[in-house]
C-alpha cells in the first residue's frame, strides 16, 4: 500500500578530492553543480530534475555513501512516517530544515542492512534546467559530457535482506519488483520501487553492513550508453563493465567508478511496474544472467569493489 514517498530525492556521496569529484560528476556524467556550503560539500543535479540538487559531494578520508533520502508528498505525510517508524521500533533523529542548502527537515533511520536512509518533504525548486516548464524546448544546448536526466536509484549490500523489505514494504510502502532467490528459499537481492520504475532502491546480500555499491542516473536511449562508452574511454576513466543489458529489470547499461573509487552507473530503457504485477524471480545459479544478459557470467570486480 502506498504511504506518499514519492521517489529518489538526493544521495550524499564521500569522494576522497573533491576537485576531482566535479570534474567526473559535471564534465564527465554531465551533472549541474546548484550550491556549495560552508561545511564544503557540493551540490548537483541532472538537467530533468526540478528540485535544486539531487547528489550531495562531501569530501572525506573514505569514500562511500552517508545516506540516501527519499521525498515524500507533504510534510503531514512526513510526520505520519515519523510516528509509523518509531511505532516500528526504529530509531529516528531529526535533521533540521537547512542542514542541506534549500532542503527542509529531515528524518534520518538506519536500516537493518546497515544503510542510513532519510525523508523529506521540502526542497527548493529550480526546476528543469535551461529549459523550465513554461513552453519548454526539448533539451538544453550546453549540456555536458553523458548529460545525465536524472538520479534514478542506488544498489547497495547488506545484510538482513528480510527485515529491511519489511520495513520498506510496511512503513514506506514499497513494493518488490524483482528478486534473486537461493534453492533454500533465501531472498539475496530486492528490488524496491515507490513508484511505476523497475527499482528505486535495490538491495544485494552481504555480510558486511552498510555497503555502496552504485549510484545510478538514467539516459534517454541506448546510442547514449555507447557514447558514454566512448567518453569513459576518452577519458581514461576506470570502467567495470558493458555496455550490455540487465536480465533483471532489462535496463541497459554501462558501469564505471569516480576517482575516488565509487561506482556510477548510467542506463536507458528497464521494465515498468504497477502494483497489481507479482515480483519476477531469478533462480540464483542464474545470477550472471540475470545481472549480465550477454556475457551469462559473473564480474568479479562488480560482486567484490564496494565503498
Amino acid at each position: 500500500m502506498k504511504k506518499g514517498v514519492m521517489r529518489p530525492g538526493h544521495v550524499q556521496i564521500r569522494v576522497l578530492d573533491l576537485e576531482e569529484a566535479i570534474n567526473h560528476y559535471v564534465e564527465l556524467m554531465g551533472l549541474i553543480e546548484t550550491d556549495r556550503d560552508d561545511q564544503g560539500r557540493v551540490y548537483l543535479k541532472a538537467w530533468t530534475e526540478v528540485d535544486k540538487f539531487s547528489v550531495v559531494l562531501r569530501e572525506a578520508d573514505q569514500p562511500g555513501m552517508d545516506f540516501m533520502s527519499f521525498k515524500c508528498l507533504s510534510e503531514e505525510v512526513l510526520d505520519l512516517l515519523q510516528h509509523e517508524l518509531v511505532d516500528y521500533g526504529v530509531e529516528v533523529e531529526e535533521v533540521a530544515a537547512g542542514e542541506l542548502k534549500g532542503c527542509g527537515r529531515r528524518i534520518r533511520f538506519q536500516a537493518p542492512t546497515g544503510h542510513n536512509f532519510e525523508l523529506f518533504a521540502t526542497k527548493e525548486q529550480t526546476g528543469r534546467y535551461g529549459v523550465g516548464n513554461h513552453n519548454p524546448e526539448a533539451w538544453p544546448r550546453d549540456l555536458k559530457g553523458m548529460k545525465a536526466q536524472r538520479f534514478d536509484h542506488c544498489l547497495l549490500y547488506g545484510p538482513n535482506l528480510d527485515q529491511t523489505y519489511a520495513l520498506f514494504r510496511d512503513v514506506l510502502g514499497f513494493d518488490l519488483c524483482e528478486q534473486v532467490m537461493t534453492p533454500d528459499g533465501k531472498r539475496v537481492a530486492q528490488f524496491l520501487t515507490t513508484s511505476m520504475k523497475a527499482h528505486d532502491i535495490a538491495f544485494i546480500d552481504h555480510p558486511e553492513p552498510g555497503k555502496f555499491h552504485h549510484a545510478s542516473f538514467f539516459l534517454e536511449t541506448w546510442e547514449d550508453v555507447l557514447r558514454a562508452g566512448d567518453l569513459i574511454s576518452m577519458t581514461d576513466t576506470s570502467i567495470d563493465i558493458g555496455p550490455t543489458r540487465h536480465g533483471i529489470t532489462h535496463g541497459q547499461t554501462i558501469y564505471f567508478f569516480d576517482p575516488s573509487g565509487n561506482r556510477n552507473e548510467v542506463f536507458c530503457g528497464g521494465d515498468y511496474f504497477y502494483p497489481d504485477h507479482e515480483p519476477i524471480t531469478w533462480d540464483a545459479d542464474k545470477l550472471g544472467k540475470a545481472i549480465f544478459y550477454h556475457d551469462r557470467q559473473l564480474n568479479e570486480r562488480f560482486l567484490t569493489a564496494l565503498t
